[in-house]
């Protein structure tokens, strides 16, 4: 199976027309899929924007023609009821005419925090994402919903205009007790970091499709993320990456908990350009940044998007470099 490469539209960094733009430039430069980032908050204020992704979502779905679309990630539990993002979900598969897949994960203190419901622990944080995915999935089937749950209840309700299809979901994990949690309850696997046990162990789970060479009709598919930092000074590449990425050094067990700005500000004050540089593949050399993507496509993602560091930099990378990279990347 070959690797689907794909370019993120990040929304802590372009405002909404801009990220219109560069979908439709990601789009000819000849990526396979586009994945929006779901925020409230940047990580950093030098990062400088959060619009609202399900708007931009379904303006780059009128505006496109053959890419997939995501959310990677929306959290359905806390900032949006889960009855609500199955109508958006709906919404959009019908405006992208197939082409969308509803990402979900558990979520983040930086953005749920903004609507004053409190943040519970990880534990509960899980519970509560199960709940919410069979809710949008039973409102996705089409017919009444009613449902008292733990945490959710949903009366008399009903998504309107459906897709013929229906919407696949993929959820966020982090490791086996995850996998075995969300993986029968969502069609493919999300990830951020290079790790074939997960694929593994999704394989293994007689509860969810397998991913890869030899597996079912429509198997499952391994999706995961990586931030790249091209341009054609690496001094400068690295120098943006430092300013506006250096919170993906605190990992997801910690920035999951964060709860503003300031707050990513301060814990990563001591992170330094050289540590961001040893875990971003960063400058012009795209035999580098190859080699930086590689772990992804050996761990056995079928699909890998990129995230180009920097709102400024959009245009330049994508006339420029994306193109050369992903001929390298396909050939690799």
């Amino acid at each position: 199976m070959a690797t689907r490469f794909g370019y993120t539209l990040m929304t802590e960094q372009a405002g909404p027309r801009q990220l219109v733009r560069d979908a439709v430039a990601a789009e000819k430069a000849g990526f396979d899929f586009e994945v929006s980032s779901d925020h409230y908050f940047p990580w950093l204020s030098a990062q400088g924007h959060a619009p609202y992704a399900w708007t931009v979502l379904g303006a780059v779905a009128h505006v496109t023609e053959q890419v997939e679309l995501m959310t990677y990630v929306t959290c359905p539990t806390i900032r949006y009821h889960p009855a609500i993002i199955a109508q958006k979900a709906a919404t959009l598969q019908l405006l992208a005419e197939g082409r969308f897949i509803l990402g979900l994960g558990s979520g983040e203190n930086l953005n749920e925090h903004v609507v004053g419901a409190g943040w519970p622990a990880v534990s509960e944080r899980h519970a509560m994402l199960s709940e919410a995915i069979e809710i949008i999935r039973a409102l996705l089937d089409g017919g009444l919903v009613d449902h008292r749950g733990e945490y959710f209840q949903v009366d008399s309700a009903r998504i309107w205009d459906l897709p013929d299809d229906g919407v696949p979901i993929g959820v966020a994990v982090s490791g086996p007790r995850s996998i075995d949690e969300f993986g029968p309850l969502a069609d493919h696997l999300i990830a951020v970091e290079p790790n074939a046990d997960f694929i593994e162990h999704w394989n293994a789970n007689s509860e969810t499709t397998s991913i890869g060479q030899g597996a079912a009709l429509d198997p499952a598919r391994a999706i995961g993320q990586i931030p790249i930092c091209w341009d054609p000074d690496r001094d400068t590449a690295v120098a943006r990456a430092h300013d506006q990425f250096r919170w993906f050094a605190g990992g997801w067990h910690v920035n999951a908990n964060l709860p503003t700005t300031a707050a990513f500000a301060g814990a990563t004050q001591f992170v330094t350009p050289d540590d961001v540089a040893a875990n971003i593949p960063c400058g012009s050399d795209l035999d580098e940044l190859v080699d930086g993507i590689r772990p992804f496509v050996d761990a056995g993602f079928t699909d890998v998007a990129l995230v180009q560091i920097g709102g400024e930099s959009q245009e330049r990378f994508l006339d420029e470099a994306a193109g050369p990279l992903l001929e390298k990347l396909r050939s690799a």
